[in-house]
């Protein structure tokens, strides 16, 4: 009898210790928890400048956004051309070599950023229609899978514009707030996202809306909207998906917080952005209240674009702290502030002189545009050959200051 009992106790832990284990990253109070039942601190990268182009990232001063950055592009190369460009680069700036890397020096999560067009009619990136976004999703995700990374899904521009900048890809306002339409479209290209991944354990969870509501607008008229979007959208995802971490950033570039009241969904998380501020513990206080408020986790979802110096002290405040981490962006053109860079190629500089100057009319098109246009297409090809991961190289300094190996 004593063996008996001994046997159903030791059943009783076994299968007890087998409970708390979860096919998917979840929550527990404050913190996110991995598959094994242990904490699990986010140490990653965002793919910034691929599925959401930044004229920064292409060195373009004057142009920033996506629709922007297409519009000079196709004035100097014909929309046949500017296609075939757009579809080259999506093949070329992220490749499962990249992801393979990011292993390899110790990440163990990257955040994606996407543009919702990807996921509609519209004309983006030199195609359209869902097929290829989740074409483009499911690619990444396997990359990570294979390697064994988390994804978070990033809606870094959403249907009328989340932010009112550039970053949304929009024209100049949050209109998102303002229209039903884009509301609705916005829920039902997360639900479809959502019930693709359902069962996808290499998703971490959605970044809903990235950096909502920018303070050049009416914040007493739009922040008291941004909950309730928030939760309409979790509504619209929960209906198909209850696996996943909803991640939801506070408004004025997912910097406020005081738009929250008590969470709504026991597997969110929330998440703030930090740039050029002093890396000390008081820049993030408000944040760490928050957490022992409401006992649940928070992450740095953006943060980087400083010297070596500022990252590595800044990441070990972060990681002092218990807050996990993606550094913004992966990969720049002739750039330090980043994991990796690429060269500046033959006759860019004609490029960037058409992108900043100023074309209101169609003579000023005209009256600007290169000369010879080979070799702006020379260009482009360049920009192209030299994004790719085995022309990069790796920023060490950068790397070490985050705590990854170098390679």
């Amino acid at each position: 009898m004593k063996n008996l009992i001994a046997l159903f106790v030791g059943l009783l832990v076994v299968f007890a210790g087998t409970a708390q284990k979860s096919k998917f990253i979840s929550v527990n109070g404050p913190e996110i928890i991995s598959m094994d039942g242990k904490p699990f601190l986010m140490k990653g990268t965002n793919l910034g400048n691929w599925l959401v182009p930044e004229g920064y990232m292409f060195k373009f001063g004057e142009i920033s956004s996506p629709r922007l950055i297409n519009e000079a592009i196709t004035e100097l190369v014909g929309p046949a051309e500017a296609s075939t460009f757009w579809k080259k680069y999506l093949d070329a700036y992220i490749t499962a070599e990249d992801i393979h890397y990011l292993k390899s020096i110790g990440v163990n999560s990257i955040r994606v950023p996407f543009n919702y067009r990807l996921f509609t009619n519209e004309d983006y990136m030199g195609g359209r229609g869902e097929a290829r976004g989740f074409m483009l999703l499911d690619r990444v995700i396997g990359w990570c899978k294979k390697e064994g990374l988390y994804v978070i899904l990033d809606m870094h521009c959403a249907p009328g514009g989340q932010t009112g900048d550039n970053i949304d890809d929009g024209y100049g306002y949050p209109f998102l707030f303002e229209s039903q339409e884009d509301q609705q479209l916005t829920g039902a290209i997360w639900k479809k996202i959502a019930a693709k991944y359902k069962n996808e354990t290499t998703v971490l969870g959605y970044d809903i809306l990235n950096e909502p509501i920018a303070h050049y607008f009416d914040k007493e008229k739009l922040n008291p909207l941004l909950e309730p979007m928030f939760n309409r959208i979790i509504k619209a995802i929960r209906t198909v998906d209850t696996n996943h971490i909803v991640i939801l950033g506070g408004a004025q570039w997912d910097s406020n917080f005081s738009i929250f009241g008590p969470p709504t969904d026991k597997k969110a998380v929330y998440t703030f952005h930090k740039y050029w501020t002093p890396p000390t513990k008081a820049v993030i206080q408000d944040y760490l209240d928050f957490r022992d408020k409401y006992k649940v986790p928070i992450y740095c979802g953006e943060t980087g674009e400083n010297t070596d110096d500022w990252v590595m002290d800044f990441r070990k405040m972060l990681d002092s702290n218990n807050v996990g981490w993606h550094f913004w962006p992966y990969k720049k053109i002739d750039n330090a502030r980043g994991f990796v860079t690429f060269g500046v190629p033959q006759f860019y500089s004609n490029a960037i002189a058409y992108a900043d100057s100023a074309r209101v009319s169609f003579a000023d098109v005209r009256r600007v545009k290169p000369k010879n246009i080979g070799e702006i297409k020379q260009a482009l090809d360049g920009f192209l050959f030299n994004c790719q991961f085995k022309h990069c190289t790796p920023n060490n300094g950068y790397i070490t200051a985050l705590g990854f190996k170098t390679r």
